[in-house]
């Protein structure tokens, strides 16, 4: 039986720049609750939307009618140590599936920075690490099940209905309701981490040299100057070098956390200070190296609050991308008070993965919370959007269902796929409707 909980004071995501009320709040228990919900809402001439952790920026999760809750659901966890695969209720986050998997002696090949997602919410947004042989995390999806607009719950694999898993493993929910994912695992690993500073043209100097000497690296570039921080990790066979209890806490927590939040609150309430406190930062985050647990190293706390929008470029393109967002931060009547974020993802063959067909430089752009953003943004953005720039679908961006069908040459084949699986628009709200059309 679906559950209704009380609507409380509604709901906002983690940043605070999305907020909204539902007529009701739904936390079904099995896959059978949440077909029986939606033929619910779809007899009535209702909608629904699924909501995780909020840790997207955007709109995609409010829901303008019913809200779905999925921590309450009940599905079996099964890990296959031999075949490394691992079927999990679609609503766990990311933090409780690393930790179930390292029971086992397994991992996922890569992660983000951060691990409180839904394992639903990060796949559908095509959440990404960094790590010019790796996809987004959707690339790992080797099977789904998705109860449909019309209450069909569906098996979808490589062999069962393999149009709709190319769909919907990058589908924003607009197809259904995820209930349960397998994923393709590996066996765990070590990660050596070497976090150290650089000038930002020597960096772009040695760019396809240090992409493919690294498993994984990524770097900031902190505005109003040249430096950057590089981190590039890599996998290692022994846990020989672990971060101090001490060195963690100091530069993860109280340097990158509380040291921050304050420069943060400094710089919005003098923003003449922000060059400055850049200059500082930039100065403050000193080398290190380090070995751990995959999942710790690639995750760390994030508690400074920001909005931020995402561009997935050609890599090719990334110098032309970079210069122009240095001449638009020089440029704006605002100062901005976060570095800008630098990641590198192999291609896939999602329909609506930023990676689909080509390998992808990412360029993202923050800025603290209570400080202006839209001109910043939108004028990154139409920097991006010309050199071939697909946004990241859970961050803030501007594009519309006409925009976004020319950046991706299987929009029309999802769309036809949405039409089937889900034809009175049960899953859509606003948002949708402007990012996929009516």
């Amino acid at each position: 039986m679906v559950r209704t909980a009380p609507l409380g004071a509604g709901w906002s995501n983690w940043a605070g720049n999305q907020r909204g009320s539902a007529s009701a709040i739904l936390r079904p228990g099995s896959p059978t609750d949440v077909a029986e919900a939606v033929r619910t809402a779809a007899a009535d001439g209702g909608r629904i939307r699924v909501t995780g952790s909020g840790h997207s920026f955007t709109a995609v999760a409010l829901a303008d009618d019913r809200r779905m809750d999925l921590s309450d659901l009940d599905t079996i966890v099964s890990v296959d140590v031999a075949q490394r695969l691992v079927t999990v209720p679609a609503g766990m986050t990311l933090h409780v599936l690393n930790g179930l998997l390292a029971r086992h002696g397994l991992a996922l090949p890569n992660l983000g920075d951060i691990d409180e997602q839904t394992v639903a919410g990060a796949i559908s947004t095509g959440t990404h690490g960094t790590g010019a042989g790796y996809g987004c995390l959707s690339t790992f999806v080797e099977a789904i099940t998705l109860v449909t607009g019309t209450g069909e719950v569906l098996r979808c694999s490589a062999d069962e209905h393999p149009d709709v898993l190319a769909a919907a493993r990058v589908s924003l929910g607009a197809l259904g309701v995820l209930v349960e994912v397998t994923l393709r695992c590996v066996d765990a690993f070590v990660l050596r981490a070497h976090e150290r500073p650089a000038e930002l043209a020597d960096v772009l100097g040695e760019l396809p040299a240090l992409i493919g000497r690294h498993d994984h690296v990524e770097f900031y570039w902190f505005p109003y100057t040249s430096r950057v921080q590089v981190k590039a990790n890599d996998r290692v066979p022994a846990n020989d070098r672990p971060l101090s209890r001490w060195r963690g806490w100091v530069d993860d927590d109280f340097l990158s956390n509380r040291v921050f939040a304050g420069a943060c609150r400094l710089g919005r309430a003098v923003p003449a200070l922000a060059p400055g406190i850049s200059a500082v930062s930039a100065r403050a985050l000193t080398e290190r190296q380090y070995t751990g647990r995959s999942d710790r190293v690639f995750c760390t706390p994030r508690r400074v609050r920001f909005v931020e929008m995402e561009y997935g470029l050609p890599r090719e393109a990334l110098p032309e991308a970079l210069a122009a967002l240095q001449r638009i931060v020089d440029g704006l009547p605002f100062k901005v008070l976060f570095p800008v974020e630098v990641r590198f993802t192999a291609g896939d063959d999602i329909w609506l993965s930023h990676g689909y067909g080509r390998d992808n430089a990412y360029i993202a752009v923050h800025q603290y919370v209570g400080m202006p953003y839209e001109p910043y943004f939108r004028a990154f953005e139409q920097v991006a959007a010309g050199l071939g720039g697909r946004p990241h679908w859970g961050k803030l961006h501007y594009r519309d269902a006409a925009s976004l069908a020319t950046a991706y040459p299987r929009f029309s084949d999802f769309q036809a796929v949405r039409d089937r699986l889900d034809p009175d628009r049960v899953f859509t709200n606003a948002h949708l409707n402007h990012v996929l059309g009516t």
